[in-house]
């Protein structure tokens, strides 16, 4: 049977090392490529953005992690690497075959991330000059150390972690991502890498990663916009040195994993370019799961509810008329809103006003939920958003600048 807990241990893990170093990619001089080196092969899976742009390292490690194995990750930030021909092509594969020679390894064993700022030719002489300083500082405490250089306009660095255990072998699962606008995955939203000391079969770990992903950063929303780079990387390289995982075991791991890519799927929200409050909306009692979430999801993505939102207005108008235009079935005089548990409308009509001073109150907080009940079936969905501030326009129209 398997154990699992959270835990408060240190961000290190059996069998993994990683560096991070500043090679002048990002403007301000901060630390902007990391490393993460599996000492020995590990089991690999991916999910990657839907997006038809796919950014060069997006193509380079789609087909290297094909074969479900992999060495090491390199991720660069102020610079995609996306909207730049084959030319960017070429210099994502050279980056893999930089870090391949040094670690002494084959350059289809490394995976390759890139971030920051779209249609630019990535540097590749500071590339070049800094994969061995990576190398030569790689160490069992980096993994944090590579949390921070992924960051562009995240405010601080997203890690996460997880303990289980596999009958007496115990094992740790730790993440860490970027990510903080162009959220609304069709997928994942932003970089994401997932390191474990776990034995576990390449289908198995590929399957819990679809699935994991799908619940947590599939159910969050920034802004609408889905980047050309998404990615989720994972890396097993099995020195927990457990036996074969039984039924049970792969469904604790499961829910470790899911737990990880939940915490950071949640930190990605609430830092949220220019956010000021998380907002859980919920809708239930829908006709098929299909329309739960596509009510879910155009409620999250209204820049009128989220705007609303930020101005602690309870404008139960804006959540209505979002459901009524996401093309699913209702029926507006069987609709009931609430803000947490303040019911605000009841069968497509509003409560009236001292019900929106106290869900006002609600809106107050930093976080709160959205809950609509359509009263047309039995299915419920959920996704997680930010409110809209002015502070989201300034951040993006000094992007580049």
């Amino acid at each position: 049977m398997a154990n699992d807990h959270k835990t408060t241990a240190p961000y290190i893990i059996q069998g993994f090392r990683a560096s991070a170093a500043a090679v002048g990619l990002k403007k301000n001089g901060n630390p902007d490529i990391g490393l993460i080196v599996s000492e020995r092969e590990a089991v690999a899976a991916a999910v990657f953005t839907t997006n038809k742009v796919k950014a060069a390292p997006v193509l380079l490690s789609r087909d290297h992690v094909r074969d479900g194995k992999a060495r090491a990750i390199i991720a660069n930030a102020g610079n995609a690497n996306a909207c730049t021909g084959q030319a960017g092509l070429e210099d994502a594969r050279r980056t893999a075959d930089l870090v391949a020679r040094e670690l002494g390894t084959t350059p289809e064993e490394v995976l390759v991330a890139s971030t920051g700022v779209i249609g630019a030719p990535l540097n590749m002489n500071l590339i070049s000059t800094g994969v061995p300083g990576l190398v030569a500082s790689l160490s069992p405490e980096g993994l944090s150390s590579v949390a921070e250089a992924i960051m562009t306009t995240d405010s601080f660095p997203k890690t996460a972690r997880f303990e289980g255990e596999v009958q007496g072998k115990p094992y740790r699962i730790i993440g860490m991502a970027k990510g903080a606008g162009m959220i609304m995955p069709d997928m994942a939203t932003m970089l994401c890498f997932v390191v474990t000391d776990i034995a576990v079969e390449s289908a198995l770990l590929r399957e819990t990663l679809i699935e994991s992903v799908e619940t947590t950063f599939n159910r969050i929303t920034v802004d609408g916009d889905t980047s050309t780079n998404d990615c989720v990387l994972a890396m097993a390289n099995g020195m927990a040195e457990n036996p074969p995982l039984s039924k049970d075991d792969g469904v604790a791991f499961k829910r470790g994993l899911a737990f990880v890519l939940g915490e950071l799927a949640t930190m990605m929200v609430r830092d949220g370019e220019g956010a000021s409050k998380v907002i859980h909306v919920k809708v239930k009692g829908a006709a098929s799961a299909f329309d739960a979430e596509t009510a879910a999801r155009t409620i999250a993505n209204s820049s009128l509810v989220k705007t609303a939102c930020y101005g602690q207005d309870p404008n139960w108008g804006r959540i209505m008329a979002a459901v009524g235009r996401s093309g699913i079935a209702m029926k507006e005089q069987e609709v009931d809103i609430w803000v947490n548990d303040v019911k605000i409308v009841e069968g497509g009509l509003g409560v009236g006003q001292e019900a929106e001073i106290r869900a006002t109150e609600c809106m107050k907080e930093k976080q709160f939920a959205l809950i609509v009940d359509l009263r047309q079936g039995s299915h419920e969905d959920r996704v997680l958003t930010c409110d809209l501030t002015h502070e989201y326009v300034t951040i993006n129209a000094d992007y580049r600048t």
